[in-house]
């Protein structure tokens, strides 16, 4: 692992070690220091916030990460819109104060941002240092100049997110990922300086390929050896390499280094192997700096002929395009959050994401890296032709080179990323200025890493035969919702690669039979995997008077209030798995073989209307109160030849779920308390079984976490699905009650959230009302051991405890 890894790895293991207290004891040639502890945050703009003298004392203390949107109240006249989901945004200040050691006195200290949204202006006692357009890539800047060791430091933020619109979807607002101090000798490794590829994988040897950028910010020439060794997923050593320089006073050079790995374990998403390059820059006879750098050993080939190889076999990309936030906790890149999301995807079958339409957080890639989750690795939403008023076309002229490079030199070295892309329907996409623009930025990229494809994303040009020129700036060409043009290309473009880069819910059967088929289709990417914030309404369906005439609304419309997501997904925006999810796992034959479900009944005299990316919501519920006689249609996914459906024992039906089916059955069943159960039936015998049961009266809630030992970092996150159970234990799918939380010990509630997406309740508080049965509360721990207790109570119910282990764990340093 890296050092940002190794960092990450410690925070999410346990606590925190301030560097007073470590000066003793560690005295590293490099250091990276967490530095999200103790900020002073302020939702306004005052005169002067950034100057050391300014006070601050009754702005709020809060801890890293932050973001303030999701904290404030919806509304229908706020200005981001029904595109950023109606939540308020502003200006908003942030301010550090921090000792300096006197050890730091002749060493170069940098402060690292992995993301603000957005127009991040950042000042150190006083001095602005630089403003940083972009909310989603991560930035540096040098503090050494202004810095004063061994006396009292201030590190301001002044974070403007008042100009609107800028988004097609929720964004968030404030410093929303980690920030980090590097301090590092004078002669070092570049930011981002390493890169490490493997240009020739076999079963037997493994050739690795280490790129070191060195920087001398002396005055006077520093000679250095460089010195790598290679440890394998096991800690072992597998490989060294040298190599020697001399570095002119205030230069930076490049040394390359090659190695060999003998029966080297490869990187896949079965089994994601991870091997760690640990660099030693010797000048002068000392130990000037050391990097640990994460990468994986794997051999990536694309070709129209034989599609996507991964170490030399085929691998369908089974994938699906995930926005940045993290649900009721908003844009916060909490470790442990961006964890669960790819967890919770690799468990839906999902093997690879799109990050739609922004670079993601490190902690998002790393989790990708351990878990094993392929990755394209996005940059933009639109270029110098906006989509938005205020979005990244006011930037993209001075900017995009500069945040291109973010992208691929921080991301390049995660062995999950295996495409970059530079863009997500571009307004310019079907013209000549956009394909001159797509071979400029695709040239770049190549520049900076030839060992990944490029792609872009396109989508309904009026003339489909104009984006030729585009498409062949790519590697890989990307459509959305556009695959049915497929042949006809291929035919007039036959080295052209493609990958679905989105898809519609409805399409998963259509669109995963085209790639089994033609192996120059190497992946289908539904929108979405996840319910996201923002982008208000699309996928909703809703319950309506026949109104002949009426007009659509489309999605992100500012009459939607108050719908603030998206109900486009495979799971909600808790995390909670829809039918449409076990369908598509079903269909790709990626572990599930059965499922039972019942679509949402329409009440007499309404009519259901579902929007462009949605589908009939499909529940697991034979709990229906007032339907009793009524007919119910009961949809079974199966990979068998055949199932049965069997109610209270007696067989209502047989009926056939081969591929000629779409591994679908539907049946009409009159509703009535019981045991519904669905049989799979291969080779005339049954194989497997799914089976619902009519839930009683509602007794008690009950609480369910993902994980109750947690480490006390002060960001550790427990999960807590809230349900209602009958005396049995059964849940009730159709509770709606309103639940009220309560928690004692070092711990606090940072969220509570529904898959609802059209509730005005807040995201932050202690009560929320379960929707289809359930609820969502987030537990934080601060950085204090102990026990933390949670209490959830509701009117009529008996409540519910949880006990969660707030846990000492390895220290990180802070500052």
């Amino acid at each position: 692992m890296n050092r940002r890894d190794f960092s990450r790895q410690l925070l999410i293991a346990g606590g925190v070690l301030r560097l007073g207290e470590a000066a003793s004891r560690i005295q590293p040639a490099r250091q990276r220091l967490l530095a999200d502890y103790g900020w002073r945050f302020l939702l306004g703009d005052p005169a002067g916030a950034e100057s050391p003298s300014f006070d601050a004392e009754s702005w709020r203390t809060l801890d890293l990460p932050h973001d303030w949107s999701i904290e404030g109240q919806r509304g229908p006249k706020e200005p981001m819109g029904g595109g950023g989901g109606f939540f308020p945004a502003g200006v908003g200040w942030y301010r550090r104060a921090f000792d300096a050691p006197a050890a730091w006195q002749g060493k170069r200290v940098a402060v690292e941002f992995e993301g603000v949204y957005m127009n991040a202006a950042v000042y150190v006692n006083g001095r602005e240092l630089g403003m940083h357009p972009y909310g989603y890539t991560s930035f540096v800047h040098d503090l050494t100049p202004h810095l004063k060791p061994g006396a009292a430091n201030l590190l301001a933020v002044r974070v403007d997110q008042s100009r609107h619109k800028n988004t097609r979807w929720y964004s968030g607002s404030g410093i929303y990922r980690h920030v980090w101090f590097h301090v590092t000798e004078p002669v070092h490794v570049a930011h981002w300086g390493i890169s490490v590829t493997t240009p020739q994988v076999s079963a037997a040897r493994a050739a690795v390929s280490i790129k070191i950028r060195l920087r001398n910010e002396t005055g006077a020439p520093a000679s250095v050896d460089v010195r790598t060794t290679i440890l394998g997923p096991t800690g072992a050593a597998a490989g060294t390499a040298e190599a020697a320089a001399t570095i002119q006073p205030g230069a930076a050079t490049e040394v390359a280094q090659e190695a060999a790995v003998s029966r080297p374990a490869l990187w896949t998403p079965e089994k994601p192997n991870l091997y760690m390059a640990v660099t030693r820059v010797i000048s002068g006879g000392k130990e000037v700096d050391v990097v640990v750098t994460s990468f994986g050993i794997r051999s990536l080939e694309w070709s129209a002929e034989k599609g996507f190889l991964l170490n030399g076999k085929p691998v369908e990309m089974a994938g699906g395009c995930v926005h940045h936030d993290n649900g009721p906790l908003g844009a916060a890149a909490f470790d442990r959050a961006e964890e669960r999301r790819v967890q919770l995807l690799k468990a839906a079958g999902f093997n690879a994401i799109r990050t739609a339409h922004n670079p993601p957080s490190p902690a998002f890639l790393d989790a990708c890296d351990r878990l094993g989750m392929l990755v394209i690795d996005e940059s933009f939403d639109c270029w110098a032709k906006g989509k938005n008023p205020q979005d990244y076309n006011v930037a993209f002229k001075e900017w995009w080179q500069h945040d291109t490079e973010a992208m691929v030199l921080r991301d390049r070295n995660h062995p999950s990323v295996v495409m970059w892309s530079i863009g997500n329907e571009i307004p310019e996409r079907g013209n000549e200025d956009g394909a001159r623009m797509a071979r400029t930025m695709a040239d770049y990229v190549r520049s900076l890493d030839p060992t990944r494809p490029v792609t872009s994303a396109l989508n309904n040009v009026p003339q489909w035969n104009n984006t030729d020129a585009f498409f062949a700036a790519l590697d890989v060409g990307g459509y959305n919702y556009n695959l049915d043009r497929h042949a006809e290309d291929h035919q007039r473009a036959p080295a052209r690669i493609i990958a679905c880069t989105e898809s519609f819910l409805n399409q998963v059967f259509d669109y995963w039979q085209m790639v089994t088929e033609y192996p120059y289709i190497v992946g289908d990417f539904v929108w979405t995997a996840l319910d996201y914030l923002g982008e208000a309404g699309i996928g909703r369906w809703y319950l309506q008077d026949l109104k002949p005439g009426a007009k659509e609304l489309f999605m992100g419309s500012d009459s939607l209030y108050p719908w603030h997501g998206s109900d486009c997904g495979d799971l909600d925006i808790c995390g909670f798995r829809k039918a449409s999810s076990h369908y598509r796992n079903i269909i790709w034959d990626r572990g599930e073989k059965l499922y039972l479900g019942v679509r949402l009944p329409v009440p007499e005299g309404k009519e259901m209307h579902i929007t462009r990316w949605g589908v009939w919501p499909v529940y697991p519920s034979w709990t229906w109160p007032g339907m009793e006689g009524k007919p119910l249609e009961v949809e079974i996914y199966s990979r068998f030849d055949r199932v049965r459906l069997y109610l209270d024992g007696k067989l209502i039906g047989e009926k056939p779920t081969t591929r000629a089916e779409r591994f679908l059955a539907s049946f009409k069943v009159p509703y009535a308390p019981g045991v519904l159960k669905a049989v799979g039936v291969r080779n005339g015998k049954p194989a497997g079984e799914s089976v619902l049961r009519t839930a009683g009266e509602a007794v008690q809630l009950k609480l369910t976490a993902d994980r109750v030992a947690l480490n006390a970092n002060g960001q550790d996150l427990s999960f807590v699905t809230v349900e209602v159970v009958d005396k049995g234990g059964l849940p009730r799918p159709d509770a709606s009650h309103e639940v009220t939380f309560s928690l004692s010990g070092p711990g606090t509630i940072a969220a509570v959230g529904s898959a609802n997406m059209f509730s005005e309740e807040p995201y932050q508080g202690t009560q929320r009302k379960l929707f289809n049965g359930k609820a969502l509360v987030v537990v934080r721990t601060t950085r204090t051991a102990g026990a933390i207790r949670l209490t959830a109570g509701a009117s009529g119910l008996k409540p519910a405890t949880l006990a969660i282990t707030s846990r000492p764990g390895s220290a990180i340093l802070v500052v």
